[in-house]
């Protein structure tokens, strides 16, 4: 008998909320022409993929705290082959030089890629896939102007101003509308909002009371796990007892014909009809009843995938703490936290990062406070707070390096800016195994440049995406 617990995510079925046709055609504006490679009538490069790269750099950045001084990175099939300061250049391999190559930029809270019905959809619940709402037609430009400031990657959420909006999605900035090579994380956390209204401005009591049933959906989830944890456990038990009796049987079994026999030839004599006993064997647990929405949220509450909730006021932000204190594997990660500086001790001790939008004006988004202030992530950070830098939920992925810069001129140390948009997004959001780091066997998502990152004189020449060169001088194309 197969293990239910092993099949409990196939029964999940993908919730297709949004029409095929509102994705096609919902955003059919054309973006302009790639700045660096040129297109094919389908949307993709040029470049071979399989294109051998030999990239040479006065300094190589592995990941925050680790420079390789003069060293090469060898990259073939879009993947980094080898990192180090002794590498030779493979015959007829491309050589690109810079003064310094890193990893490419993430921005972690992003609405770029995603059809505008589908962010605006309040009807989302905890197993809804940002996924099925990419829309890459109507967002060439945007994910052009990107990536062509060192944004490769960007994580997506749908239902933005629902209580539970499902599973977010990273997505590459790369050129292309191939779904399955734009799609680098299909699961990449569940998304939820504690404090926000679609309409005016919620009272103290209703921000509370969405942060509350957050937790409540959590102890739902982490309900609906042990009731399955449970029944494994019983049907085991019953297979055990089954297994015992039918040994049992087995061993009884002569013994047993010839008491039947006996008893058959007794009837006879007596002219009466036998009658067989009737075995009655032990009924099988039941088994619980599958709950797609219960199912996403046992992941989050067994830290299988993170929880990021966007909470900004110190009301609501008390009672998501407050809430989410018994669960212990859970994997929290807070978006804005405009008054997360009043919890600084306890999210510095609970290892909860927050992902700072340090907007450069006051106009409020929809949904966001406007008292987000540009010291916030420095402050943040200096309590020992994990910090990760994001565009608001915005499709303006482009500006998050002059955020980052803004970040840091008003408080944020340098490295913790390029951690927060490298290695530590990747690693608290689940692709590190991918992105973030210049190490061998991640993707080839880099950027080479003509000096420090994130410094305002410092210019992009040049950007690699899954190995191809999507950004380049005009001179190096």
């Amino acid at each position: 008998m197969p293990d239910p617990l092993a099949n409990r995510t196939a029964m999940q079925a993908p919730k297709h909320r949004w029409s095929a046709a509102l994705l096609l055609f919902g955003g059919v504006a054309v973006g302009a022409p790639s700045l660096s490679l040129p297109q094919d009538p389908h949307g993709e490069t040029s470049a071979a993929a399989s294109e051998t790269l030999f990239l040479r750099a006065k300094r190589v950045i592995v990941r925050p705290g680790k420079v390789l001084e003069n060293a090469q990175v060898l990259v073939e099939d879009g993947r980094i082959r080898a990192v180090g300061s002794d590498l030779t250049a493979p015959e007829g391999a491309r050589v690109i030089e810079g003064e310094v190559v890193c990893a490419g930029f993430l921005d972690p809270w992003s609405s770029l890629g995603v059809d505008q019905a589908v962010l605006d959809d309040t009807r989302t619940d905890a197993s809804t896939r940002t996924a099925d709402g990419l829309d890459p037609f109507g967002t060439e430009y945007d994910r052009e102007e990107a990536r062509s400031a060192g944004v490769v990657a960007v994580r997506v959420q749908a239902g933005r101003l629902a209580p539970i909006g499902g599973y977010g999605a990273w997505i590459s900035t790369a050129p292309g509308t191939d779904l399955d090579e734009l799609l680098l994380l299909e699961d990449a956390d569940v998304g939820a909002q504690a404090g926000l209204a679609a309409r005016g401005t919620p009272s103290v009591f209703n921000r509370v009371a969405s942060a509350d049933k957050v937790c409540d959906t959590i102890r739902a989830g982490l309900d609906y796990d042990r009731a399955w944890v449970r029944y494994r456990e019983e049907l085991e038990s019953w297979k055990v007892a089954i297994a015992e009796k039918e040994a049992q049987l087995e061993k009884d079994f002569k013994k047993a014909k010839k008491e039947r026999e006996k008893a058959v030839a007794k009837a006879e004599e007596d002219g009466k009809e036998y009658k067989e006993k009737s075995y009655k064997e032990d009924k099988p647990p039941r088994m619980p009843k599958y709950d797609a929405d219960k199912e996403a949220m046992a992941r989050v509450a067994n830290g299988e995938v993170p929880l990021v909730v966007e909470c900004h006021r110190v009301a609501e932000l008390r009672a998501l703490l407050e809430g989410t204190r018994p669960f212990g594997r859970l994997r929290l990660i807070i978006a804005g936290g405009s008054e997360a500086l009043e919890f600084a001790d306890e999210l510095a001790e609970r290892r909860i990062p927050v992902i700072v939008f340090p907007k450069l004006d006051r106009t409020p988004l929809p949904g966001h406070v406007d008292d987000v202030g540009l010291a916030l992530a420095g402050r943040l950070a200096e309590e020992e707070v994990p910090v990760l830098l994001g565009s608001g939920g915005t499709k303006a992925a482009r500006d998050l390096p002059l955020l980052a810069e803004v970040a840091i001129g008003n408080g944020l140390d340098r490295e913790e800016a390029f951690a927060a948009l490298t290695s530590r997004a990747a690693r608290v959001l689940d692709v590190a195994d991918q992105l973030g780091t210049v190490e061998r066997g991640r993707r080839a998502d880099l950027l080479v440049l003509t000096g420090d990152p994130l410094v305002f004189n410092t210019s992009i020449t040049h950007v690699l995406i899954d190995g191809q060169v999507v950004v380049a001088p005009k001179e190096d194309q």
